[in-house]
C-alpha cells in the first residue's frame, strides 16, 4: 500500500522535542547527523548491519543506541519500523539509505517520518526518466553536452559506468576518441572493475575543465531560504595517487584510474563568485518545487566545476545528506548562525524549530 502523506503528520503530531529520536542508517554521513542531533539536545539512534557497528560504539558520546540488523535492508522490516514508531524516530536518509534499502521500499513500505522530500531521493539516479539532468534542464543549470554515442566521440570526454559489485561507486575514464573509449572499456571488463552491460549503458558527458568544487546548501520550508552552508572537494583513491606521480611514472605504471571517494577537503569560493553559487541553488530549489511537489527540504549538493571564464557547470546532484562532515568548520555556516554549522546541525536546528513552532509536517514525508 503506497504512504500516504497524511498518515506521516498523523504520526508526528505527537513528537514533542522531548521525546524525538533523530535516526538514520549506520553508514555514509550518520556521525554527522548524530553529532549535530546531540549539539541540539536530541536523542539518537544508529541503525547498523552487522559487522560494520565499530565507529558508532567508537564514538558513544554522540550514539544513544545502536540497532544491530543482519542487512541493512531490514529497516525496512515491520519490526525495526515498530521500534522506530516507539522511539518518536525522524529518520535521516542518506545515500546508503537509498542505495541498501532501496527506492521502492523507500517510497511505499517505509512508514517512518522522513527529514526530507522522499520522492525526490529517486532523481539522484542517471537511468530514471525525471532524473537529475532533467531538473537540472528545468533549473536552467548548465550542465555538461552529452555524447549520444560513444562512436560520436570527438573530444575529450567522460565516460560514467557503474563500477561491477560495487553500488556506491562509479569506473569513470575519460577518452578523446571511439578507438580509446574501446581500449579503455576493454581493459577494464578484463579486469573486472566494470562489465560489458554496464558499458552499453555508460553515459558520456563532455570533459569540463575547471576547478572541481561540492556546492552544499540547505533549504528551509520553515524560513522560505535557500542558504549555502559552503564547498568541498573529493578525495579520491586511487585517483588522487596517480596525480601525485610525474607523468612519466604514469606512462611506466600503467595504472587504471579509479574514482572511489574516501575523503572530503574543505574549500572556499571567493567571495564574487558567491552570487553564482546562490543562483545556481535557488533555481533548483525552485524545479523541485515544481516538479517533485513539496520540493528539497534540507540539505542538497550541487557538484561540479567552476570554468576559466568563471560559469559554474554542474555535473551531479545529491539531493539528500551530502556526506560531507568538514563543513563543520566552513565559514559560510557560521556567517548566517555565529557558529559553525555542519549539515547535521542544520538539520537537527530545523527539526527543533519546527518542533517548537508545531510546524514538523512541513520538513517530513
Amino acid at each position: 500500500m503506497a504512504l500516504r502523506l497524511e498518515e506521516i503528520r498523523s504520526m508526528v503530531s505527537g513528537y514533542t522535542a522531548q521525546n524525538t529520536t533523530i535516526a538514520t542508517i549506520g553508514s555514509h554521513s550518520a556521525l554527522d547527523i548524530c553529532d549535530g542531533a546531540k549539539e541540539e539536545g536530541f536523542h539518537t539512534m544508529v541503525l547498523c548491519q552487522e559487522g560494520r557497528e565499530t565507529p558508532y560504539k567508537r564514538f558513544r558520546r554522540i550514539i544513544d543506541e545502536i540497532v544491530v540488523l543482519p542487512k541493512f535492508s531490514d529497516i525496512a522490516s515491520p519490526e525495526v519500523q515498530q521500534k522506530l514508531r516507539e522511539s518518536h524516530a525522524i529518520f535521516v536518509p542518506n545515500r546508503s539509505f537509498s542505495t541498501y534499502v532501496g527506492y521502492d521500499a523507500i517510497e511505499n513500505q517505509f512508514r517512518i517520518p522522513l527529514f526530507g522530500s522522499r520522492t525526490l531521493l529517486r532523481a539522484e539516479e542517471r537511468e530514471s526518466q525525471r532524473n537529475q539532468y532533467f531538473l537540472l534542464e528545468k533549473a536552467g543549470i548548465r550542465k555538461p553536452v552529452f555524447v549520444q554515442s560513444w562512436r560520436q566521440i570527438k573530444n575529450l570526454c567522460i565516460v560514467k559506468v557503474q563500477e561491477k559489485g560495487r553500488k556506491l561507486e562509479r569506473a569513470f575514464f575519460t577518452c578523446s576518441s571511439p578507438r580509446e573509449f574501446e581500449k579503455k572499456a576493454e581493459e577494464r571488463i578484463r579486469q573486472k572493475l566494470i562489465t560489458k552491460e554496464d558499458v552499453e549503458h555508460a553515459i558520456i558527458e563532455e570533459f569540463v575543465v575547471g576547478a572541481l568544487f561540492n556546492f552544499n546548501f540547505f533549504y528551509s520550508p520553515l524560513n522560505h531560504e535557500t542558504e549555502f552552508l559552503g564547498a568541498d572537494r573529493r578525495i579520491q583513491t586511487n585517483l588522487d595517487g596517480i596525480l601525485n606521480l610525474t607523468a612519466d611514472q604514469q606512462i611506466e605504471a600503467k595504472l587504471v584510474s579509479r574514482n572511489i571517494e574516501i575523503g572530503h577537503s574543505l574549500a572556499t569560493v571567493r567571495e564574487s563568485m558567491l552570487e553564482k553559487v546562490f543562483e545556481i541553488g535557488d533555481k533548483f530549489v525552485t524545479a523541485t518545487q515544481m516538479e517533485y511537489p513539496p520540493g528539497i527540504i534540507g540539505p542538497f549538493a550541487l557538484q561540479g566545476a567552476i570554468t576559466p571564464e568563471l560559469e559554474i557547470v554542474i555535473f551531479d546532484v545529491s539531493p539528500r545528506v551530502p556526506g560531507s562532515p568538514v563543513l563543520e568548520f566552513s565559514p559560510y555556516g557560521k556567517h548566517y548562525y555565529g557558529h559553525f554549522t555542519s549539515t547535521g546541525r542544520r538539520i537537527a536546528m530545523e527539526i527543533e524549530a519546527a518542533l517548537q513552532n508545531n510546524t514538523l509536517a512541513q520538513v517530513v514525508t
